[in-house]
């Protein structure tokens, strides 16, 4: 009919593959130690599909679990960053807070200072108002 010789072509080709596997499925089934061949061979292709579904199933797993975390980085990323804002803000305290104690401790230092110093010169005084009493006592 209304075949192309497009289409025609692949079917007789497949035949022919067809019947090259049958021939060769034959000649195996015939030789004993070939078929013992044949049936190792078709065990470790069974195996190697088994171990392939196995491994790919594997790394299914592992990809939806590296994907749920790739998921979740950035609201972990965002609360980290909330952490060290609020860090940040603490620290900026506290470094006022030392700074105007800093300021008050050399405050006090200094009026400390001037307390010495006007103390040392009240003994000063004291100590020669002491010596003219003393002196004029004598006399």
């Amino acid at each position: 009919g209304g075949r192309s010789s497009a289409v025609t072509r692949p079917a007789r080709g497949l035949r022919t593959d067809y019947n090259f596997v049958a021939t060769m499925d034959r000649e195996i089934r015939r030789d004993p130690e070939d078929r013992r061949a044949h049936a190792y061979t078709c065990h470790l292709i069974e195996t190697g599909a088994r171990l392939s579904r196995e491994a790919w199933v594997r790394s299914m797993d592992a990809s939806d679990l590296a994907s749920g975390e790739v998921m979740s980085l950035p609201t972990t990323v965002l609360g980290k960053m909330t952490k060290i804002r609020e860090l940040h803000a603490a620290d900026r305290i506290r470094q006022i807070v030392t700074s105007k104690m800093l300021r008050a401790d050399h405050r006090r230092f200094t009026e400390i200072r001037g307390l010495r110093t006007s103390n040392r010169t009240r003994q000063q005084q004291l100590i020669q108002t002491l010596t003219v009493m003393q002196s004029l006592q004598g006399q």
